[in-house]
């Protein structure tokens, strides 16, 4: 470690994970105490602490009381994943994209989605279908609530130029969400939006998006028979 980064938290941390990483201190080891790592580094205790305290809440170390922190024997492996644009997904494949704004209305939000998307329930949230194609055959069916008081200018996006996706992405930062995969039958709705048979094999998500503790929005994605999901981990 440089002797410029010797007294921030910062610079103990990645001295403190480069030891983790290289196995230096194994998985389940004891690691030296608070004081022994400030006499080490020539910084204050409380530095040292804030630095084992980023650890600990990566999921990296584990501290008790009068028992001194540990390197956690299974550390967490997480994927960060971004939200993809369609139209970049189709185009990426070589084909023409193109969507169509089926339904677009302002709405209560309905009582199944109350508990997981908490918006406010003293104003309509904005709802939307879109269907979106890959030269020009089916390629993912997009049921949509936007909070209108976390993304007030939906109100006057222009949603047959612009798709949801694209414009949410683009103009609503979000801080963190929730993702479910999961596969389903088509119904007989499904099946002719998609062009696909009764029955077909189909791959879905929903995903919650926030901002803060402020619900952005849902959406629902069923994807024509074919799908691939692809991301990097």
């Amino acid at each position: 470690m440089a002797s410029g980064e010797s007294h921030t938290w910062t610079g103990i941390r990645e001295e403190l994970l480069q030891r983790i990483h290289d196995r230096i201190w194994q998985p389940g080891e004891l690691i030296p105490h608070e004081a022994d790592l400030a006499e080490e580094f020539g910084c204050a205790r409380t530095t040292v602490n804030r630095a084992l305290r980023d650890l600990a809440e990566s999921g990296l170390v584990v501290r008790k009381r009068r028992a001194g922190t540990r390197v956690v024997l299974n550390p967490p492996q997480r994927a960060t994943l971004t939200i993809p644009i369609i139209r970049e997904e189709v185009e990426a494949l070589g084909k023409a994209y193109r969507h169509s704004l089926l339904i677009r209305d302002q709405r209560p939000l309905p009582p199944m989605l109350h508990g997981a998307f908490q918006a406010a329930l003293s104003g309509d949230v904005l709802y939307l279908k879109t269907l979106h194609f890959a030269d020009k055959r089916p390629y993912a069916f997009e049921e949509r609530y936007i909070n209108l008081q976390a993304a007030p200018e939906a109100t006057k996006a222009d949603f047959t130029k612009i798709s949801a996706n694209e414009w949410l992405v683009q103009n609503a930062p979000y801080s963190h969400g929730d993702l479910s995969l999961f596969a389903m039958s088509a119904d007989k709705a499904a099946a002719e939006k998609l062009d696909t048979a009764p029955g077909s094999a189909l791959f879905a998500m929903e995903r919650i998006t926030w901002a803060g503790e402020q619900p952005i929005t849902h959406v629902k994605l069923v994807y024509a028979p074919g799908y691939r999901m692809r991301t990097a981990l």
